[in-house]
């Protein structure tokens, strides 16, 4: 089906004058120009204009875009799978400063504690690298593996549904820290209950065994921004939670 130029800009939201412009520079020519003078579009300009829409949308100047549409070489499957990890990353970050946004004005309308760090949580990619980085030093490839499993699954899920899951898991927090104030033992029947849980929550993104859960629960407590995080919900809770980890796993997963 062939579309004018006017029908185009309806569909994709990019204005004729636009259309225009980039027919007059090379890169996107009509398929071809009826006795009538009107420019007709056909599939193969509708995904090359896609293309141009996804790598404007991915910061790249025009000039960059004509060339690489131009080569010899260049691949339509490649270039979507290539856009979509992109895009896959830049949600997570997005996410991540909604997260943060959400944070600051709690933080500012009622006084909630937060950290000065997560202030700028989102804004960088390098704690993230930095947390990854350690965990394979420490724990090898097991450990690689776990984490670009659970980064797959998460990067898959909706703000919604991200949303939901976070609720949960600060749900369950709150429940530890309420067996904490209650001087419950870590290997006590309603704590281990609440670990089940944990593991259960944890299960969403990975499936983790008797070790890499104990790792998991090392990390707790080794690495410091996970130890903060927990303990800035209540003081000492990055340690109940790992022990009581480290019993669970070594009762229930062995």
């Amino acid at each position: 089906m062939a579309y004018t130029v006017k029908e185009l800009a309806q569909m994709s939201g990019v204005s004729v004058r636009t259309l225009h412009f980039y027919d007059e520079i090379g890169l996107l020519k009509p398929a071809y120009c009826g006795d009538n003078g009107y420019r007709y579009y056909e599939e193969e300009q509708l995904l090359q204009l896609q293309q141009i829409l996804f790598y404007r949308e991915l910061g790249f100047e025009l000039k960059q875009i004509h060339e690489l549409l131009a080569r010899s070489d260049f691949d339509k499957v490649e270039a979507l799978k290539n856009h979509k990890k992109q895009l896959l990353q830049n949600k997570n970050r997005m996410l991540e400063l909604l997260k943060t946004i959400d944070k600051t004005i709690n933080k500012l309308t009622q006084r909630n504690a937060m950290h000065d760090q997560e202030l700028f949580a989102g804004f960088s990619e390098k704690q993230q690298a930095d947390y990854d980085k350690h965990v394979t030093s420490r724990y090898g490839d097991d450990a690689k593996q776990a984490i670009e499993e659970r980064n797959a699954t998460m990067s898959r899920l909706s703000a919604t549904e991200l949303a939901q899951y976070n609720k949960a898991y600060d749900e369950l927090m709150q429940e530890f820290v309420q067996a904490m104030q209650k001087r419950l033992a870590t290997s006590s029947a309603a704590v281990q209950e609440l670990v089940r849980k944990h593991y259960e929550w944890e299960k969403l993104f990975w499936v983790p065994d008797c070790d890499s859960y104990k790792a998991q629960a090392k990390m707790t407590i080794e690495y410091v921004y996970l130890r903060e995080y927990f303990d800035k919900i209540n003081p000492g809770l990055a340690q109940f939670l790992a022990e009581a980890m480290a019993v669970f796993a070594d009762h229930e997963l062995k």
